[in-house]
């Protein structure tokens, strides 16, 4: 991706979460690692991307892959969902802001962040104007 820069990517925390639940020890519970809260499984649901792999908890194919957006610059959409095809537009548009990318298993809860990076062009810009919403409106 277009200015894709400071990528942190989290599989080897991923991969030792996995490994401490399936370990004879079990010094991690399924149900302490499948904790997804609800709304992070509806918006899973409505706004997920399917993964590539399937589940590594459920083996389910129901994993869905979720990116937030956050930043200064975007102002009242800062921690948003955002597809794919939409971050590379916004970093045209955005001096800067972060992605975190989020895998959510709807079936099982299974939720990790598997990695984060910042996007944009690095110029300063001012936040959007705020939009009225309708909590703006009917208070």
């Amino acid at each position: 991706m277009w200015s894709q820069r400071e990528v942190v990517d989290f599989s080897l925390q991923r991969r030792r979460t996995l490994a401490s639940m399936r370990q004879r020890s079990n010094t991690l519970s399924r149900a302490e690692v499948c904790d997804a809260d609800p709304m992070l499984v509806r918006s899973a649901l409505h706004h997920g991307e399917p993964a590539e792999a399937p589940c590594p908890v459920c083996a389910s194919s129901t994993l869905q892959v979720l990116h937030y957006v956050f930043g200064k610059q975007l102002g009242q959409y800062s921690g948003r969902i955002k597809a794919t095809v939409e971050l590379e537009p916004m970093a045209h548009e955005f001096g800067e802001f972060k992605v975190c990318q989020v895998e959510v298993c709807t079936e099982c809860g299974w939720n990790f962040m598997t990695s984060s990076w910042l996007m944009g062009d690095g110029k300063k810009r001012r936040p959007p104007r705020r939009q009225k919403t309708v909590e703006d409106i009917y208070g």
